[in-house]
């Protein structure tokens, strides 16, 4: 539900976006470029991810661990990189997208100024992320509060999203942006059921 939503943000943000080289960093299980017309397009992926993709795909597709992170077929466009050392000149690229990146960076602050080193001028960067404010965010530092006072046995500490990362609250990410001279020109927010594995529950929040 989630990835779907943040799909069509992403096509909505990005069709209309003009240039010649963008990057999207993490998270393959969306396809953030999708509606962009640049001719020159990659996916940006950290060394711990490509073992699970490229088993997936060396077993004639990998049904069962496709499906159990919901991957897209690796594109011939992708590379093994690291968020904050990435393997492009300085005002090389026109557009940068980080779907959940920031918030699973062990440096987000040191991802931004790698980003803002390859932008060229008056290029952008598009991110997505969980706000900590949200149900989502809540159901999530629930469960880490749980775990730390050994409430385990309950079932309470299980974590609904990845236990890597801490979410950025976006006045946060808004003030690292202009420290970096960039423009915000938006910010959308959505996704607001709350977070239940239901897909019938999913439905009667819709």
């Amino acid at each position: 539900y989630m990835l779907a939503w943040e799909q069509a943000q992403f096509d909505a943000a990005l069709a209309d976006v003009f240039g010649f080289h963008a990057v999207q960093l993490g998270l393959p299980e969306i396809d953030a470029l999708a509606a962009n017309r640049m001719p020159h397009r990659w996916l940006g992926l950290p060394d711990d991810d490509w073992p699970a993709i490229a088993t997936s795909q060396d077993n004639g597709g990998g049904r069962d661990a496709a499906q159990a992170r919901q991957l897209p077929a690796l594109p011939r466009w992708a590379f093994v990189t690291h968020a904050a050392a990435l393997p492009f000149a300085a005002n090389s690229l026109d557009l940068v997208v980080l779907p959940h990146t920031l918030e699973l960076s062990a440096d987000p602050h040191s991802v931004l100024r790698e980003v803002e080193r390859v932008l060229v001028p008056e290029g952008r960067v598009v991110i997505s992320g969980l706000n900590p404010l949200s149900l989502w965010g809540l159901r999530q530092a629930r469960a880490h509060l749980c775990a730390r006072l050994g409430f385990s046995a309950l079932g309470l500490s299980r974590l609904y999203l990845p236990e890597a990362g801490d979410f950025l609250f976006h006045w946060r990410l808004r003030d690292w942006l202009r420290l970096l001279n960039f423009e915000v020109d938006s910010c959308r927010f959505g996704a607001y059921r709350p977070a239940v594995r239901s897909a019938q529950w999913l439905q009667r929040w819709g």
